[in-house]
């Protein structure tokens, strides 16, 4: 009887242990490129209301991985860009409770911390952030063996400035900012876009875009970041979500995004809420409907999940 009471409590003492590894942040490269060496003043700030984490002055870029199954099955994998206009990052609501309901739809999930625009630390800080989604991406596929991923079902979600990010990446993905010396594909094979900044040229949230390029703009980087302006027919496929009465990033962003996407016949589908504002997580509090379970029928339409 000892015996059994002891063999349980390893059992559960193992469990605990196993649970605060999953999701433990991890450094996102050996050495960091685009990267002046400086005091680390990053900074954990939880809302006391609503227990809500922020990170701050993020300069040492890092993820949190969520695999859904210890298991041989290769599974879709979704890395998530957290919002926070470039200056903080929502890292829970926006961030590891999104990689959790994820995972219960049996998608493996990546938690971003990238790195956030600051001269101080950074050579060019308009690139940061590019580079640190690169990085994810070529992290995902080069360890798609040993992480349960399906590197044909890599995927980026971001939220706000976080979906700017993950538009960026969904655009750009040619334009190689990191060092890759497998040659390993960088682009996405479908993004997920929530109430995102989308264009540096029209309907502008300005901290975002003043935080990435500013204060001084040339207008080469304006049209850069502008993504609307980069679609193809090779882009990958979308799906969106915004608020009309969004005051903060109007829902343009998403719509302009959204035309040029069909313009380009590149397979896209919008949800707009009547109401809820911005940065509503997951959760619209004014309606009834939870979009994940949009995004999960979705992902069965496109086949990226059964």
């Amino acid at each position: 009887m000892k015996l059994k009471n002891t063999t349980g409590l390893l059992f559960i003492v193992l469990i605990l242990k196993m649970n605060l590894t999953m999701g433990q942040f991890q450094p996102l490269y050996t050495t960091i490129p685009n990267f002046k060496q400086q005091e680390n003043k990053e900074t954990n700030i939880i809302n006391p209301t609503s227990g809500k984490l922020s990170i701050e002055k993020v300069s040492e870029p890092a993820y949190q991985y969520y695999r859904f199954a210890n298991d041989n099955v290769k599974r879709p994998c979704v890395i998530i860009c957290p919002g926070g206009g470039y200056r903080a990052l929502a890292a829970s609501h926006e961030g590891s409770d999104v990689a959790k309901v994820l995972n219960a739809m049996g998608i493996n999930a990546l938690v971003l911390k990238y790195r956030l625009p600051n001269a101080d630390n950074q050579i060019d800080k308009s690139i940061a952030p590019l580079q640190d989604a690169q990085q994810a991406v070529y992290l995902c596929r080069l360890h798609a063996a040993d992480w349960g991923i399906d590197p044909a079902k890599l995927g980026i979600m971001g939220f706000s400035a976080g979906g700017h990010l993950a538009a960026t990446l969904s655009t750009r993905y040619q334009d190689g900012k990191i060092n890759n010396p497998e040659n390993i594909s960088l682009r996405p094979d479908f993004q997920i876009l929530i109430y995102p900044v989308i264009s540096f040229n029209n309907e502008v949230h300005a901290g975002s875009r003043n935080n990435l390029i500013g204060p001084l703009m040339s207008e080469e980087a304006i049209h850069y970041y502008s993504n609307e302006e980069h679609i193809n027919h090779d882009t990958p496929p979308a799906f969106l979500v915004h608020a009309k009465d969004d005051t903060s990033v109007p829902v343009s962003n998403s719509t302009s995004y959204f035309n040029s996407l069909q313009l380009n016949n590149v397979p896209a589908e919008i949800y707009l809420y009547e109401k809820g504002g911005h940065g509503f997580g997951m959760k619209n509090p004014t309606s009834e409907v939870y979009w994940p379970d949009l995004l999960k029928q979705w992902m069965q339409k496109n086949k990226i999940i059964n």
